[in-house]
């Protein structure tokens, strides 16, 4: 099988759940029938969404660090459980010799697959992924409508920066779903959690409903990428 490279750190909650996720997705009798997988957990990468809006530290050199590190130590191809950080994955793409697989292409061609041409998305994710509409312009090319929030996307960014990423869990997900009942209102039938720190709630809190989930979508494309079989 393939090894794995995981650019993580961004959050390290993130990737220690897409880490667990590849394993208990993975179909294994023995630890032989795992997927090998290589973890560079860079807490050293700036904030991302600084880095798009607000003129902030440049993330590329130390994504790149990681990419290069990752190549270095033996993966056959790298994944990043971060949305906001896909912004730069062209610049990443170009400083290794490997193949990447794009988590945001694999979920926008998993709505199609599960919801149809037809599905209105409603995006939660950060101000970063928001404002660049990187999600937006993959889910356009298939011809996907999307909303976006606009009276709650203050509160989303608290829930991802206050609650998930401080570590203060028992807060709750009372500002997520405020956000997702704007989205509902303005016409989204499913609700993109475009944020790993939204993943990783998912998890954390077991909420269930129309929520695609790119961590998720990411888990099964890498495991299968890598020759694994999926539970």
């Amino acid at each position: 099988m393939k090894t794995i490279g995981i650019i993580g750190g961004m959050g390290p909650l993130a990737t220690v759940d897409l880490y667990r996720r590849i394993v208990l997705r993975t179909k294994a009798a023995k630890d032989q029938d795992h997927v090998h997988v290589l973890i560079d957990s860079n807490t050293n990468i700036p904030d991302r969404t600084k880095a798009i809006i607000a003129n902030g530290e440049d993330p590329t050199v130390e994504l790149i660090k990681s990419a290069k590190r990752l190549e270095q130590s033996g993966a056959d191809f790298l994944i990043m459980p971060c949305n906001t950080a896909h912004y730069f994955i062209d610049i990443i793409k170009e400083s290794v010799h490997i193949p990447f697989i794009n988590m945001l292409e694999e979920t926008v061609k998993y709505t199609y697959d599960k919801y149809g041409k037809d599905t209105v998305v409603g995006i939660m994710a950060t101000d970063g992924t928001i404002k660049s509409k990187i999600y937006e312009n993959y889910y356009s090319k298939l011809g996907i409508k999307t909303v976006v929030p606009e009276k709650t996307q203050e509160k989303i960014m608290k829930f991802i920066y206050d609650v998930i990423k401080s570590g203060k869990y028992d807060e709750g997900t009372d500002l997520l779903f405020e956000c997702a009942e704007e989205l509902r209102q303005k016409g989204a039938v499913t609700f993109l959690l475009g944020c790993t720190e939204l993943s990783s709630a998912q998890y954390l809190y077991k909420f269930e409903g129309p929520f695609i989930n790119p961590m998720e979508v990411l888990t099964e494309a890498s495991i299968t990428y890598a020759g694994g079989e999926l539970n």
